[in-house]
């Protein structure tokens, strides 16, 4: 049995569709729909059935599945104990990331590492959180960095291993001239007759901050979609649109823009998913630790100064 194969009926085991499972695993429908046959044809057994307008996986579809996963942890424990042997860290190691936390900390943290561990190649992706964790889980990254607000990490927990990093709170962020701009603190319901830009790239936080404005009562009107943060900072500063940002945003001011606190306080929290099998495997464990020495560095940091800046 191939093993690729074997990730793609794992995957279409927790999509449902032929179409989510291809967009998972960057392949097209017929291709997964190949591997399935493919696969049927080697353990002869029916692994799947239609069900509506999704697949379901039969009784020995998903007892192969079950195998599956012991066996891509065995395969996980081999890795780590070969590097292990290796006396070294070296190879490559994978990390999706999502674009706030990686402009915080993650350039610092591959730097360094890098210096101390000249035979290491990390290699960052971005990806949204949720893309994140389903990379991991299909061996396309071996560090998937989330929060609790775009992807829910309950999800197939028994797979992962999970390691709070930071906390994050959430500013609403204003023309320095906005009538608002001088408050304390702003309820959503506030912002009702504003107009909004938000980063159309960071589909998970957008579709976050639309789902707060609807549970105040209102739609957002959004007048700018973004491909950046750096147009979404550009749009407040120049007094078109107001937006809510990431504490992680704030580590350098933003000419033009005055952040203010969000009531009630939103926060979210950032997580270090890594596979269960790879526990200990030795580059995975230097880079969490550098991870967290930087993000104790410069997020520690821009918390006082977040509290200053609020408190003014």
């Amino acid at each position: 049995m191939d093993i690729n194969k074997l990730l793609t009926l794992r995957a279409l085991s927790g999509c449902g569709t032929m179409a989510a499972a291809a967009a998972s695993l960057h392949l097209t429908p017929s291709a997964v729909s190949q591997q399935i046959a493919q696969l049927e044809l080697d353990v002869d057994a029916t692994l799947t059935e239609r069900r509506g307008r999704g697949v379901a996986l039969t009784p020995a579809g998903d007892a192969l599945v079950r195998h599956t996963e012991r066996i891509l942890g065995i395969l996980d424990e081999a890795r780590s104990e070969l590097a292990r042997l290796r006396c070294d860290i070296a190879g490559e190691l994978r990390v999706a990331a999502f674009s706030s936390i990686a402009v915080a900390v993650l350039a610092d943290t591959v730097h360094l590492l890098q210096s101390q561990h000249p035979h290491l190649r990390v290699v960052l992706q971005e990806m949204e959180p949720q893309e994140g964790l389903t990379a991991l889980g299909a061996w396309r990254t071996d560090i998937a960095v989330i929060d609790d607000l775009a992807a829910d990490p309950g999800v197939r927990h028994d797979a992962y291993e999970l390691l709070p990093l930071t906390q994050d709170v959430l500013h609403i962020l204003l023309p320095t001239a906005h009538p608002l701009a001088d408050r304390h603190s702003l309820r959503i319901s506030d912002l009702r007759d504003a107009a909004w830009a938000l980063d159309s790239t960071s589909s998970s936080f957008g579709e976050f901050i639309a789902s707060l404005c609807r549970r105040a009562g209102f739609e957002p009107r959004i007048n700018a979609h973004c491909t950046g943060f750096e147009m979404v900072a550009a749009m407040v500063a120049s007094g078109c649109s107001i937006s809510i940002a990431s504490g992680l945003r704030l580590t350098k001011p933003l000419k033009g823009v005055k952040s203010v606190r969000l009531r009630p306080e939103i926060q979210r929290r950032i997580l270090l998913a890594y596979r269960k099998g790879e526990r200990d495997h030795p580059a995975v464990q230097a880079f969490l630790k550098e991870i967290e020495r930087s993000a104790a560095r410069k997020l520690a940091g821009k918390s006082a100064r977040s509290a200053i800046a609020l408190s003014e």
